[in-house]
């Protein structure tokens, strides 16, 4: 289903919409007092008042109002980065990031916007099950041995950036689980759960994603789906709601500190050299997300992290650049330079996959000597080097 049959629905009868009206409203009430101009990271980054909440405010109005929009209004909506720091700071407490997505939908239904880049995904998803142009003949080449196909009523869901791009994520989670003892199950052919095309206006797509994805979990008797990804997280739970769907969605770090305690791994381990580093809080963990600050903090420090907190963290954590890196790839690599200035340790902890790429990316691309690592790798490592019982 290309744009050409676009037709906007997306997760619009599951999360709660914005009218156009409400939208429009909202969009009044701004008084343009610039609060939002100090935390929105495109806008530090361009200095364009287009690449601004504010900006993006004015254009979407526009749209909603089927006015003519410039090429540089159209780049400042779909520039967005979808991580909600303006929303937190707003006064009037305008829903920006909800306008901004209601009016990439409504460009997206006009043909306007990124177009050759988000047809390129949809395609990728029809035609291998993936966004990243993965050959699905080698999803699974990162597994470190033979993993029978089972029965369990837990889900492992690697997601399409661990399997193909990042690695290391799902080598160092699919270990830790395993050594942690927990009984689980993974699909041969995981579909992609349509986070990127959700953010990016294609709402329909996505829905048909969860959809598909929802009744293939609920025919195999999945009651618990884990995640390695905030985004894939979100988008197998739109509705928030485990009951709705008819088995629950947790990241990672949500289930570990009790396998941890469980197995008396942490406990029972002689600590090695404390690693030092800093924990960079993922937007769709947090702030965008289910809010889950303390337990990766919590596992760290069982394992012996020191960790030091950057000065923006938790609700208030700064963005990677993240959604950007497909069709803004230089200020999403230059929001992850700016990043990475900010962290004081060289070693930084993520539990985003997307985060860890983009901030590596940046690092390597402009000689920051930053190192970051995935949550699983950092406690695979202590557990590994580690005399435990």
């Amino acid at each position: 289903m290309l744009l050409a049959s676009f037709a906007l629905s997306g997760f619009d009868s599951i999360i709660k919409t914005m009218e156009l009206g409400e939208a429009i409203e909202q969009i009044d009430s701004c008084t343009e007092c610039d609060i939002c101009l100090d935390v929105c990271q495109t806008y530090e980054v361009t200095r364009d008042k287009a690449f601004s909440p504010i900006g993006r405010l004015q254009a979407a109005k526009k749209v909603f109002q089927a006015d003519d929009v410039t090429s540089e209004m159209v780049d400042g909506i779909f520039g967005c980065m979808s991580c909600q720091r303006c929303n937190l700071e707003c006064p009037q407490e305008i829903d920006i990031s909800r306008i901004v997505h209601k009016a990439r939908g409504e460009l997206l239904r006009r043909g306007v916007g990124p177009l050759e880049t988000i047809n390129r995904v949809i395609e990728q998803m029809q035609d291998l099950g993936n966004m990243v142009n993965g050959d699905p003949a080698k999803r699974w080449e990162w597994l470190p041995e033979e993993f029978p196909e089972r029965e369990s009523d837990t889900l492992l869901y690697m997601g399409c950036l661990p399997c193909y791009l990042v690695p290391q994520v799902a080598i160092s989670s699919y270990l830790l689980l395993k050594r942690l003892g927990m009984d689980f199950m993974m699909l041969k052919d995981e579909g992609c759960c349509g986070n990127y095309l959700y953010h990016m206006g294609r709402g329909d797509i996505a829905r048909e994603k969860f959809e598909e994805n929802r009744e293939r979990f609920k025919r195999l008797g999945i009651k618990k789906v884990i995640t390695t990804c905030p985004g894939c997280q979100l988008s197998l739970s739109p509705d928030r709601k485990a009951q709705a769907n008819g088995f629950e969605v947790l990241h990672l770090v949500q289930v570990l500190p009790d396998l941890l305690r469980e197995r008396h791994e942490c406990q029972n381990a002689k600590l090695p050299c404390i690693l030092q580093a800093s924990y960079q809080d993922p937007c769709e963990l947090g702030r965008a997300g289910k809010g889950i600050y303390e337990e990766p903090r919590e596992i760290l420090s069982l394992c012996g992290v020191e960790l030091v907190e950057m000065d923006e963290n938790k609700e208030r954590a700064a963005c990677c650049g993240g959604i950007l890196a497909v069709a803004f790839k230089d200020i999403c690599t230059e929001v992850g330079t700016r990043f990475l200035e900010k962290v004081k340790p060289d070693n930084i902890i993520t539990a985003c996959p997307s985060c860890l790429l983009r901030l590596n990316y940046a690092s390597k691309k402009r000689g920051k000597g930053k190192m970051g690592m995935y949550v699983s790798e950092v406690i695979l490592d202590f557990l590994n080097c580690s005399q435990v019982n």
